[in-house]
């Protein structure tokens, strides 16, 4: 842990301040020019944010990480937002390689077998694209809520993400699920329909389920593990909050 990282996190959080949303990203695109980049699955969360760099034309890349295993209606809400916004959300990919050797070893649905299988199988279809994706940004845009798992309640908006050396910026950690899905139908967002029937946190087709009524918010994901086991990777990393406010 350095102190450098505290010093911007501080900075920039007196900075965003107050600020909605929208007017956050585009001082942070100003302040790090070319160097602002959003990771979207095309959630509804990601939608939200996707509309705010869109409809602006923010200089905010977006990219998404296609693992090979996504659900038709993910694809269709990706090529929807593509003609919605007249834009071209970029693709990471598993390294083919790494891919090949792990399910010749393990089969293609080693993940059920053990976490082990299952937390490789998600390193090398989303981890390590992830880590090329983000290589030379400096600001990490993600569509965290502190109402997705008990391990997000805590989040600040922003921190410091040590595994990747880049500061995580969450725009609508605190908008509630009734704001999100408000704000899909007041702009007509294209949206992922799966969301319709019971699916709220929507990853791989093999690892997702609808939830049930009364169900945690994350129940849906790795179903077959204990609820102790419910991320990817993608978020797993040594953090360096900002200070409270």
């Amino acid at each position: 842990m350095t102190e450098q990282p505290q010093h911007i996190i501080s900075q920039l959080t007196y900075q965003l301040g107050r600020l909605s949303a929208g007017d956050a990203l585009a001082l942070l695109a100003n302040l790090f020019p070319g160097q602002v980049t959003f990771s979207s699955s095309f959630s509804f969360e990601d939608q939200v944010i996707s509309h705010f760099i869109l409809s602006k034309q923010l200089p905010v890349s977006i990219f998404t990480l296609d693992t090979g295993r996504l659900f038709s209606e993910t694809y269709s809400v990706w090529s929807s937002t593509n003609d919605r916004y007249k834009t071209t959300v970029k693709a990471y990919y598993p390294n083919q390689d790494d891919l090949q050797v792990f399910v010749e070893t393990h089969g293609p649905n080693a993940f059920y077998a053990s976490v082990d299988n299952r937390k490789s199988c998600c390193h090398i279809r989303k981890v390590e694209p992830l880590k090329r994706a983000l290589a030379g940004n400096k600001i990490w845009v993600t569509g965290l809520r502190a109402e997705h798992s008990a391990a997000r309640h805590d989040l600040q908006q922003l921190e410091w993400d040590e595994g990747n050396q880049v500061i995580k910026y969450h725009p609508i950690l605190h908008w509630t699920t009734e704001e999100i899905a408000a704000f899909i139908k007041k702009y007509n967002i294209p949206y992922n329909p799966l969301h319709d029937r019971g699916f709220v946190s929507i990853g791989c087709a093999p690892c997702t389920r609808a939830i049930q009524p009364g169900e945690d918010f994350r129940a849906g994901r790795w179903w077959w593990e204990g609820a102790d086991k419910k991320e990817c990777g993608l978020h797993e990393t040594t953090r360096l909050a900002s200070p409270s406010t």
